[in-house]
């Protein structure tokens, strides 16, 4: 069975694997201002495919659910939809979602759904900036995938390196974002994205959340001449957004 990557903007893509259709971080609205608490955050660029492009969504893999650039308006209405979103405790306790707490486990047919620690900033950030987690997809016959979501700590990914030490495909969010309230990367930037990948060791890595959004000081650019410098180009998969990709013919195997 093929797993394939679509890449739909910012942090959304549709993952495709071992039969479910797993969406990350679900925004869809066009583009415009947005608030947040006391910011307001302003989207460049609109998804490449709609809601109904999509068609059936099994699982949301929601990082967090407190900053509209992870999830927005048309983003949360799909969510509702779905049959099954999995996120962190405080985004269960505000919109009903199903809580996973670092290293707890969850079955889904055949993929087993791992959350993992994240950090949306420097140590200490969590009172302004909130929970975040990752995920870590594994299944028997299948490909080891991890999803960083908006994680900014390589301590985080170096214990997840620990615990899974064969990551084939790696969905790293990046973009160095940036806002007011803590003056320093709430986001991977490009060179910690390569930083990752070698703590990983993963076999490919689909860069998300390197575009669409003015906070974002990053780009989809920066990704690739950063793992061209570190002769780790060969191991990027970066899809056209909206054209599904399956992950076999951009050399993986498993």
């Amino acid at each position: 069975m093929t797993t394939t990557i679509t890449v739909i903007g910012g942090p959304t893509a549709l993952l495709e694997l071992g039969g479910l259709r797993i969406l990350t971080d679900p925004t869809f609205d066009p583009p415009g201002d947005h608030p947040a608490g006391p910011l307001t955050l302003t989207k460049t660029a609109g998804p490449a495919l709609s809601p109904a492009d999509i068609g059936r969504v099994d699982l949301v893999l929601l990082s967090h659910d407190q900053h509209p650039d992870n999830l927005d308006g048309l983003g949360r209405r799909m969510m509702s939809a779905v049959p099954l979103t999995l996120s962190t405790p405080e985004a269960a306790a505000r919109t009903g979602v199903t809580p996973m707490l670092p290293w707890q486990h969850h079955d889904v047919g055949r993929v087993r759904v791992t959350a993992v620690p994240a950090l949306h900033g420097p140590p200490g950030c969590e009172p302004v900036v909130g929970q975040v987690t990752g995920f870590v997809l594994t299944g028997h016959g299948l490909p080891t995938v991890y999803v960083s979501g908006d994680n900014a700590s390589l301590a985080c990914v170096e214990l997840i390196a620990g615990r899974f030490p064969a990551v084939d495909i790696a969905l790293l969010f990046g973009g160095a974002a940036r806002a007011p309230m803590i003056d320093e990367r709430l986001t991977l930037n490009a060179a910690e994205m390569v930083a990752a990948t070698r703590l990983l060791r993963a076999r490919r890595v689909v860069p998300l959340h390197v575009d669409g959004w003015a906070h974002f000081t990053e780009s989809q650019s920066d990704v690739r001449a950063a793992f061209s410098e570190a002769g780790l180009d060969h191991l990027l998969v970066a899809p056209v957004p909206g054209r599904p990709v399956p992950l076999e013919e951009a050399g993986a195997s498993w």
